[in-house]
């Protein structure tokens, strides 16, 4: 069947003419027939896979049953009049123009981490249920494995034999991708392992890149449409940021957080019993008690935003450099102060701080759009600063992060950022607590009288600086097609 050429057929029993062209696979049923309408199916955005069978051509499908409506996965078996050799060629053709669509092609061989402990504890069944099903239909090989600890990814993520597979899907929320990224960037042949591309489904409690992915591209927030893109093997270039204190450093794909923002996260785990819910109340309950923190940030404004802060005279010799080496960032070199930017670059703001939220993609979860200009892959982050706010309108703030419009307020600072560095001190409440900084879900660093003190040791000190440095379109997820 030649392009714009038609064959006769019979689909799901029914005789009809097919047409394959323009990448859509079109068929209409013989005048008179029930059901004679025209019918089709975009190869690039319904098509699992293909299957030849005798005179028969299997096409499997994730369609939706209406506009805008829920998809469903649904086979279309094709009867080709002429008789095997056209049901082979068909198929054989099917499958050229599935793989041609997508930066890298469709993946054959995924390794995919499945976390059984995050969110609800829900995600071994979605796997079983929803997300093995979608990629055995369309053919490929999977590797399972469940993560059994905190840090279990990253150790594989470390040492797996990439050779073996085309990408690595995160069943999760974003913590197994943040372990899986600084997993193989702790690699010696991290520039190369780097340029594998990433799949994230959501299963976890925070869900903040497949929600920035799916959001990008106008598709519903859901497992299967996440899977559905990494299906299709279009990817997207994703920014990364080291975070370094001294000779300890991190890598972050998501957010860090300070003040009221990781307080609300981290704190109101003692009441994981109310479900989501925890976040509304404590919330409220952290406004009705505001705490503000002392401390500074500087930062090297992206263009447009340099009118905020004062001039910094001399940079503090813990800003790190990052060597640009035929246009490649090398990120085991950290010979600085200067960070690639003269001193003037530099612009520093005092506390003190109700938060401070810098981050990278624009939805920090499923519900809150916390930067809404924020990027894949500009090379920079975006900082929202509040310094000072009244309580009742710090409350109409958090209302208002469904959509990202918070961010209008004249009590909210928003701009980008191309390095950024924080200097957190204590509460002004009480000069002998500090705070909590979140990165990407995890806390790094807990000052003294802060919820979980002494349980959990901590990447980094509170108190030192902590840098932020961008490494533009380091890594490389997959996305759905057509991101805005």
């Amino acid at each position: 069947m030649e392009d714009h050429a038609t064959a006769n057929v019979r689909v799901d029993g029914a005789p009809a003419e097919a047409t394959l062209g323009g990448g859509l696979l079109r068929w209409r049923g013989a005048a008179g027939c029930r059901g004679a309408a025209d019918r089709s199916l975009s190869l690039e955005g319904d098509v699992l896979g293909v299957e030849a069978r005798g005179k028969e051509v299997v096409v499997r499908a994730f369609v939706a049953a209406s506009a805008g409506g829920k998809r469903c996965r649904r086979d279309f078996v094709f009867e080709m009049a002429d008789g095997e050799g056209a049901a082979a060629a068909l198929g054989e053709r099917l499958g050229r123009c599935l793989d041609s669509f997508g930066t890298c092609g469709r993946p054959k061989r995924l390794f995919i981490f499945v976390n059984p402990f995050g969110g609800k504890k829900c995600a071994k069944k979605i796997y079983e249920t929803e997300i093995r099903p979608l990629f055995e239909a369309v053919g490929v090989s999977i590797t399972m494995q469940e993560t059994q600890y905190q840090g279990h990814a990253r150790e594989v993520a470390s040492s797996l034999d990439l050779a073996k597979y085309d990408g690595i899907v995160c069943v999760s929320g974003d913590g197994v991708l943040v372990e899986v990224v600084n997993g193989i960037l702790q690699r010696t042949d991290w520039e190369e392992a780097i340029m594998m591309p990433i799949g994230v489904v959501p299963a976890g409690t925070g869900n903040g890149m497949a929600k920035s992915l799916l959001h990008a591209a106008s598709e519903t927030y859901s497992v299967s449409n996440a899977v559905f893109a990494i299906i299709k093997g279009h990817t997207q270039s994703l920014d990364v940021c080291t975070i370094l204190q001294g000779e300890k450093k991190f890598f972050s794909v998501l957010l860090m957080t300070w003040g009221l923002v990781a307080d609300i996260d981290i704190e109101s785990e003692k009441y994981r019993w109310m479900g989501s819910a925890r976040f509304d109340f404590y919330a409220v309950l952290r406004i009705m008690n505001l705490r503000k923190y002392c401390g500074s940030i500087q930062f090297v404004p992206a263009p447009g935003y340099e009118a905020y802060g004062e001039p910094v005279e001399q940079v503090d010799n813990c800003i790190v450099e990052c060597q640009e080496q035929n246009g490649k960032c090398h990120l085991s070199s950290y010979p600085g102060p200067s960070d690639g930017f003269k001193g003037s670059d530099w612009r520093f703001v005092h506390g003190p701080f109700v938060a401070v939220w810098i981050n990278n993609v624009p939805w920090a979860a499923e519900d809150i759009m916390a930067a809404p200009e924020a990027k894949f892959s500009d090379g920079y982050m975006d900082a929202v600063i509040v310094r000072d706010c009244p309580k009742a309108d710090l409350l109409a703030l958090l209302m208002k992060m469904s959509d990202g419009s918070y961010v209008k307020s004249p009590y909210v600072t928003y701009l980008k950022v191309r390095s950024f560095q924080l200097s957190p001190g204590q509460l002004v409440e009480n000069p002998k607590r500090g705070g909590i900084i979140d990165v990407d879900g995890e806390v790094i660093a807990r000052g003294e009288g802060t919820y979980g003190k002494n349980q959990h040791q901590d990447v980094m000190a509170y108190g030192p600086p902590i840098q932020l440095t961008v490494h533009q379109a380091l890594a490389t997820v997959y996305c759905p097609s057509k991101l805005r």
